[in-house]
């Protein structure tokens, strides 16, 4: 057909086509390769042809048989499905699977487990759900790239990141790659996208990869209704609201005035307008009857960082990031605000600080967006924290992004995504910063990467006993304008682990948190669930993504950047045993890491058993073995 003849509806409807079918790509290759990794369907089933790329599983209770035409064995026990997926009938009949569902019911009476009564339907709800947003998303990002590219090419600026540094203050280009990274999601979420009960046009009015402008209420909370928890500089709540957000505290603090309540009864409390509108204003009700809670106040317009609830003002001079619960069901969690990340935020943040202030060879490579300050409704009669849950607040300061030093930051998801200039990964613009772009180059660059996100997440882990949850969202990198990495920036200490035996041996404390109900992050006796947080988040979601996306965007052979790794890893342990406490822990770990297998959770079969426990994992295996 003559291109001319096509209308505009006809090219929107080839489009929406397209949207679909690359959305259920993503979804199928998702699954895929989580349903092997999680070893729900047992890899070592697989049946290879002699290219080393088709495989066909047997599905023995339904006599049928699956044919991945295009099926890449990667390290880790990563199957990444590149190609169509059939499935062959008894009487070899094939029939194509496009649809995540079709796959989910073709394997379901395979599976090793036995999921709840309702975890498929909630999986297959969940996974129809991410794909309806992804169209969205991906419709967005093709209208935003197109804008981006206009604009970069307007100010003759080198490349994407250059374009960024060039035309805003430093925190903002920070937040742009921040959203800009928004759009993949974790590597192991086969639901990366879904927020069942969020109508479509609030998917694009709240979520970072729509670049989002969000209102923030700032309400008030009774100050005998809220427990507060803070580092030892800040003074008062109050007196550190008014000195971080002067206009903001202004307009709280008369227009209580102009209702006839003294700001000195109260506490400012900022509400998500979503959570405040749909949530707040019906489950709190009482609350706000009785007094407790006010919720006029005045606005701020926030970014909403990649983690949807965390959210930094918009404005030219930094204000400090506000964290706040958000009642949507995203990827399968209720984006809640627990006591615990109120509590322990400030105490880690004050632990690591105090850690840092002491080693300054930590210091250079390591920095922490710290945790100033949280607030949480608290019943001022019984304790319970519980419903607050839901109205609670930390605050993070921005200072780590308001570089004046000529450094960089970018998220690290946000260099796993695709440029808007090339199409390449943003990666690829910091490596050709370099030069050139050698298999070499490459090599060197992740080295030296490696090094800067190994050195100090290991220092903190056997020395102190503290587990960063380094993956792609909470870890930032900071670039010098060669590309070179220098830092690693790491933010969200709510959830952080921690040994306590190894801080205070080395004459420090931290009170721990514990609440029935809540599960502990400050362990005692067993050091293997602090550990398997650092492998997990910076290990398995954080460098096997980055040298997964090297290795394919630079055709790299012979699964070099997995030796740089073991190399760099193995580097990091020499140079931390003479501090260590003692050969025998270090030799354990130092196996634990290079040798045996890793473990990491398993996000597929905690949907499917609809959460009963939130810490079940898998073994992956160890590709720092394997590459020897």
């Amino acid at each position: 057909m003559d291109e001319r003849m096509i209308s505009p509806m006809d090219h929107d409807q080839q489009d929406d086509a397209a949207l679909l079918a690359n959305a259920r790509r993503n979804a199928l290759g998702r699954l895929v390769r989580c349903l092997f990794a999680e070893r729900l369907l047992d890899p070592d089933a697989l049946l290879w042809a002699h290219d080393g790329r088709q495989a066909w599983f047997p599905l023995w209770p339904t006599r049928r048989v699956l044919h991945f035409t295009d099926l890449c064995a990667a390290p880790a026990g990563t199957l990444q499905n590149r190609g169509q997926i059939e499935v062959l009938d008894s009487n070899a009949i094939r029939h194509r699977i496009d649809d995540p569902a079709i796959l989910m019911q073709e394997v379901a009476p395979c599976l090793a487990i036995s999921p709840a009564p309702d975890g498929l339907q909630h999986l297959l709800r969940d996974v129809e759900n991410s794909i309806e947003n992804d169209i969205l998303a991906r419709r967005h990002r093709q209208n935003w790239s197109a804008e981006l590219r206009r604009k970069i090419a307007e100010t003759d600026a080198s490349g994407f990141l250059g374009y960024l540094e060039q035309s805003l203050p430093p925190h903002l280009a920070a937040m742009m790659l921040d959203q800009w990274g928004a759009l993949e999601g974790h590597p192991f979420y086969p639901t990366w996208k879904a927020k069942p009960g969020l109508a479509p046009e609030d998917v694009v009015a709240l979520s970072p990869e729509f670049g989002a402008r969000v209102r923030l209420r700032i309400a008030a909370l009774r100050s005998e209704w809220a427990y507060v928890e803070k580092m030892p500089h800040v003074g008062g709540y109050s007196e550190w609201f008014s000195q971080n957000f002067p206009d903001l505290w202004q307009g709280w603090a008369d227009g209580l005035r102009k209702r006839g309540k003294s700001p000195e009864d109260w506490l400012p409390l900022p509400v998500h307008a979503w959570h405040l509108e749909n949530f707040v204003c019906r489950e709190f009700a009482s609350e706000i009857e009785a007094g407790v809670l006010d919720p006029a106040g005045p606005e701020i317009e926030t970014l909403p960082s990649m983690s949807f609830r965390t959210m930094l003002p918009e404005t030219q001079e930094p204000r400090p990031f506000i964290k706040l619960p958000v009642a949507i069901w995203l990827t399968s969690e209720q984006r809640t605000l627990q006591a615990k990340s109120i509590h322990m935020g400030p105490r880690l943040s004050t632990l690591i600080s105090g850690i840092l202030s002491g080693e300054d060879e930590l210091r250079d490579g390591l920095e922490i967006f710290i945790e100033e300050l949280g607030a949480i409704l608290h019943h001022p009669g019984t304790g319970d924290e519980h419903p607050g849950r839901f109205l609670s607040v930390v605050y993070r300061n921005v200072d780590a992004l308001a570089r004046k030093d000529g450094l960089l930051p970018v998220t690290v998801a946000a260099l796993l995504t695709a440029n808007p200039v090339d199409g390449r990964s943003v990666i690829c613009e910091l490596i050709a910063r370099g030069g050139s772009e050698t298999q070499a180059d490459v090599a060197a660059f992740f080295r030296s990467y490696a090094r800067t996100v190994i050195s100090p997440a290991l220092a903190m882990y056997l020395r102190y006993g503290i587990a960063f949850e380094a993956h792609q969202q909470n870890s930032t990198i900071l670039f010098d304008d060669k590309g070179r990495p220098r830092k690693l920036l790491i933010r969200d200490f709510g959830d952080g682990r921690s040994f306590a035996p190894l801080f205070k041996e080395r004459g420090y404390d931290l009170k721990p948190f514990s609440r029935k109900g809540i599960l502990p992050t400050t362990f005692d006796d067993d050091i293997s669930l602090v550990r398997s947080f650092v492998i997990d988040a910076c290990f398995v979601c954080h460098l096997h993504e980055i040298a997964l996306c090297l290795s394919e965007q630079y055709a790299l052979m012979d699964n070099i950047l997995w030796r740089v790794l073991r190399e760099e890893t193995e580097r990091a342990f020499d140079a931390l045993r003479p501090r260590m406490l003692s050969d025998a822990f270090w030799a354990e770990e130092r196996e634990a890491f290079l040798d045996r297998p890793w473990p990491t959770r398993s996000v597929l079969r905690m949907h499917l058993e609809r959460y009963r426990d939130y810490r079940v994992e898998h073994q992956l295996p160890n590709p720092l073995a394997s590459a020897q």
